[in-house]
């Protein structure tokens, strides 16, 4: 029941959906044919109403709205609509732009995704342009920039970032300051350098310029950034290359600086000290995870009773916001709300907000990316309270960033889905759950697919999973699973896989539609390629859920078994093969219970798929497909179309190569062999094969898991003379010798136990010669045979009580009887089945020479036929068509049996009448 993190959410320009595809989610037509809805006409609703409620919809809701009617047609080309275009979690190439270009002629804002956004964006034709905000610009051009920056010559605002904008010079900047001369503020991250030329160009052309934000460059002018006279907010966050005793004396003459941010570098203790002391208007500056700095500043109130505000490490970040009000302020969660009335009164209080709020989470989201441990308290101190106030802000990618945080900082591991339990009990703690599912339940489609992150991450906390559906969050993830957005669907996929781990959750996500939004989803998209991560999640979702009978019942009607095996069959994706073999495997583990076993292996080309991927590279993938084959072999016919398919080559060449691979992988490559060997044929091409030395070496195996499961193929195995020969041959005796002694498993003790029986009840000796060398091996294995059966006899007696034994002898009480059953009872047993041909070998050992052969028989007829077995009434069937009760009867009366024989003949007897009264109810 795998649980999976993710703390980083890069995102490439590939990954990315068709801006022009129609949304089926959300249908006008379905909302006016609907029930609730058959006596309202829509078209008549007011203009105002109708563009309000476009407002809240996302681009492909949109489109299909407006092709409802000529009236939404024409309100849907509103310009209100167009004003700002998001289209970062969508494909924009240069056709999609120019389609889009007669309604962008009122476009003032627009967000991008990639480097082939950026191309296309002067196709749009949006000359009025006032802000441009694009991430993952890694492989733009300056050519590319520049050409932006000549189209849209009235540009105020201008961001680029997120991974880096290596390609970018100060040749661009330069150009952007040449052209953009109404610009406000100037974002770029990841710039290798920044000159004093491109920065002097700034402070010469771009004379409204109040912030700038050059993060994470490798080299900036810091000298330079000194003639930007007019900034007032100003961020080298990140920035590695500054020499800081000049920076500061140059940058504490700014005359209309208010906030700096110096976080992630190295400033020095001096250097902040001269910043405070000499600038005439700073109010704020942010030094998070700078250790230089941080090493000597033990805490920031000196700083701040100088009525100005230093946010550092050490930092009461909360108190230091209130003194940006006259009012006391005692609830946290209320400061970030309280101030956001402020900035309606004050506007150089609503910029000082904005700007703080913006690059604080900027700087929260870079630390718990990198996960420092010299944070762990700050966390908890107040790093989680934080995060939750500025998902509060009214600034959109402000709330982005901090979900995203969250979604963060609360791993300690994304590789092994390690999630920290303090950190994320203090989000679920400060209410941090529902304001996610608030933000999951936005219109917006960043906010959306952030938010579900965070929660997919939480839950994998059990107590913070229940908190989720609790709060209603796995209807809004089946919501979300739905969408038409690639990323939301596969967040929301991410959150369903780590709620139904938990088995209380599997009924209510199958309750509200998420195995059919799961199954849905698997076909949304191609497999390979951009769909693969969302068929993953959907996949493993679908696994867990499986686990459960009622949900596999769903699963199966859904359609989640064609889907399975369409990605079984054809995705290249290792993590898809992997999630769509185990959830076949659980599919199939409900035995006698469903026909989800029989279903699967009846699909053409599904069991030859499986057998395929037992050769995988990836061991995951071998893992799941040998299990799922496991599973798959408790049905007849699977068995013969897995050995037809090449399964017992492939399976046998999987036990030989697996000695160095983890438990689950021996065990499930066990397993499947044991499931085959039910069949005589296929036990016989297993052991011509080589399949019999490869599974004696896991048997010595010191996992209970592991040699438990091999035991079980090597009990099957040595039914047949030739194959037990040859694990006489192989060395296999003295291991099951030694696992009927000494495995901490009963079953594993029993099996080894029945399969030395089988070697030596004397079917193995018509393949002994009489030449001399095969009189040498035959006095071999007269002392091999003496060994295994002087160890059956310990086994045995290991679960005799003398005294309740003769009690059971003379007395033949039900007391004593039911006392001795019990003791005698090994309860995994019940769920071993066996054939006719070998019940009928047992009733033989009944009549055997050996009083240890016969003991043995008795016993193992006990087990099999135990009430409340699996299959106890199959086994009881073919016991009286053997006419084994007369054998059992005078086993149970023979002066010179064994006690052992005696007693469980007795029970194997009561056994029979236990069934035989079943059947006449």
């Amino acid at each position: 029941m795998t649980r999976r993190v993710r703390r980083k959410g890069l995102r490439t320009k590939d990954n990315n959906n068709d801006i022009l595809q129609s949304n089926s989610e959300i249908s006008a037509r379905e909302c006016y044919n609907s029930e609730f809805n058959c006596k309202v006409d829509w078209t008549t609703l007011p203009d105002d109403t109708v563009l309000k409620l476009f407002y809240y919809l996302n681009y492909r809701d949109r489109a299909t709205l407006s092709s409802t009617c000529r009236a939404f047609r024409r309100l849907g080309h509103s310009a209100c609509l167009w004003e700002c275009l998001d289209l970062r979690f969508h494909k924009l190439n240069a056709l999609a732009a120019a389609m889009l270009s007669s309604r962008c002629t009122s476009l003032r804002r627009f967000r991008f995704r990639g480097v082939e956004s950026a191309n296309a964006i002067i196709n749009l034709q949006a000359r009025d342009l006032r802000e441009i905000s694009g991430d993952f610009c890694r492989n733009m051009s300056d050519a590319t920039l520049s050409m932006i920056a000549a189209r849209h010559d009235l540009l105020e605002n201008l961001q680029l970032g997120l991974d880096g904008c290596e390609r970018i010079t100060s040749d661009a900047i330069k150009a952007i300051a040449f052209c953009c001369k109404k610009l406000r503020r100037l974002q770029l991250s990841g710039v290798r350098e920044v000159s004093g030329d491109a920065i002097n160009a700034l402070a010469q052309e771009c004379l409204q310029l109040v912030d700038v934000e050059f993060v994470d460059c490798e080299k900036v002018d810091a000298v330079a950034l000194g003639n930007l006279v007019s900034v007032q907010y100003l961020s080298v966050a990140g920035a590695r290359d500054l020499k800081w005793d000049s920076a500061s004396q140059v940058w504490s003459k700014l005359p209309n600086l208010l906030g700096l941010d110096v976080s992630r570098t190295e400033i020095n203790p001096d250097a902040g000290a001269r910043l405070f002391s000499l600038s005439q208007n700073l109010k704020v500056m942010l030094a998070l995870n700078c250790p230089v700095f941080e090493s000597e500043i033990g805490n920031s109130s000196t700083y701040n009773q100088k009525g100005r505000l230093l946010f550092s490490l050490f930092s009461d970040i909360f108190e230091g916001l209130t003194l940006l009000s006259s009012d006391k302020i005692d609830n946290k969660r209320e400061l970030f709300s309280y101030l956001e009335k402020l900035k309606h009164k004050d506007k150089s209080l609503d910029d000082i907000i904005c700007w703080i709020e913006r690059v604080l989470s900027h700087s929260l989201l870079r630390i718990a990316q990198n996960n420092p441990s010299a944070f762990d308290d700050f966390w908890l101190r107040q790093g989680s309270a934080l995060l939750l106030c500025l998902m509060q802000s009214l600034q959109e990618i402000v709330q982005e960033r901090a979900a995203t945080t969250v979604a963060s900082f609360i791993v300690d591991d994304d590789e092994i889905a390690t999630v920290n339990c303090r950190r994320a009990e203090a989000v679920l703690q400060d209410g941090g759950i529902l304001l996610l599912l608030n933000l999951a339940r936005s219109s917006r489609e960043g906010l959306q697919s952030e938010a579900g992150k965070a929660i997919a991450n939480l839950s994998v906390n059990p107590r913070i999973a229940k908190a989720v559906a609790e709060s209603g969050g796995i209807n809004v993830l089946v919501r979300l699973t739905r969408s038409m957005n690639k990323f939301v669907a596969e967040e929301a996929a991410g959150g369903l896989w780590n709620l139904s781990v938990g088995e209380e959750h599997k009924g209510a996500i199958a309750e509200a539609g998420g195995i059919k939004a799961l199954v849905d989803l698997i076909f949304r998209w191609p497999s390979g390629g951009d769909g693969s991560l969302c068929q993953e999640r959907a996949a493993g979702a679908l696994a867990n859920l499986a686990g459960n009978y009622k949900c596999s019942l769903v699963v199966a009607e859904a359609g989640g078994i064609r889907a399975l095996l369409m990605l079984a069959y054809s995705s290249k994706a290792e993590g898809v093969q992997e999630q769509a073999a185990r959830a076949l495997a659980n599919l199939a583990s409900h035995g006698d219970s469903n026909t989800d076993n029989f279903s699967v292996g009846q699909v053409a080309g599904a069991l030859a798929a499986l057998v395929q991927l037992t050769s995988s590279q990836h061991e995951g993938v071998r893992q799941e497909a040998a299990g799922a084959l496991w599973s798959l072999s408790f049905d007849e016919k699977n068995r013969e179309a897995i050995a037809a398919a090449g399964g017992v080559e492939a399976l046998v060449a999987l036990v030989r190569s697996c000695s160095n691979f983890s438990q689950g992988l021996q065990e499930r490559a066990a397993g499947a062999l044991w499931g085959l060997s039910v069949s005589e044929a296929n036990s016989i091409a297993i052991g011509r094969e080589g399949g019999i030395a490869p599974l004696i070496a896991l048997a010595h195996s010191d996992i209970e898991d592991v040699h438990e499961t091999a035991t079980g193929a090597l009990w099957n195995l040595s039914f047949n003379p030739g194959n037990a020969f040859h694990i006489v041959e192989d060395g296999g005796v003295p291991v099951l010798v030694h696992l009927c002694s000494s495995s901490t498993s009963k079953m594993a003790r029993f099996m080894a136990a029945l399969a030395m029986a089988y070697i030596f009840d004397g079917r193995m000796n018509e393949l002994v010669g009489s030449s001399s060398e095969c009189n040498s091996w035959s006095l071999n294995l007269d002392g091999i045979r003496k060994l295994a059966l002087k160890q059956i006899q310990a086994f045995l007696l290991s679960f005799s009580d003398p005294h309740a034994f003769a009690s059971v002898i003379t007395s033949s009480a039900q007391t004593a009887l039911a006392h001795v059953a019990e003791a005698s009872h090994i309860q995994e047993a019940r769920h071993l089945r066996c054939s006719g041909g070998e019940i009928g070998r047992y009733v033989n050992m009944l009549r055997s020479s050996s009083s240890i052969l016969k003991s043995c028989a008795a016993f193992a007829l006990f087990q099999f036929t135990m009430a409340g077995g699996r299959h106890a009434m199959h086994h009881t069937s073919l016991l009286q068509n053997a006419g084994a009760a007369r054998v059992l009867r005078a086993t149970a009366a023979a002066a010179g049996a064994p006690i052992e024989a005696k007693v469980y003949a007795k029970l194997v007897l009561g056994n029979l009448e236990h069934c035989q009264s079943d059947l006449l109810r």
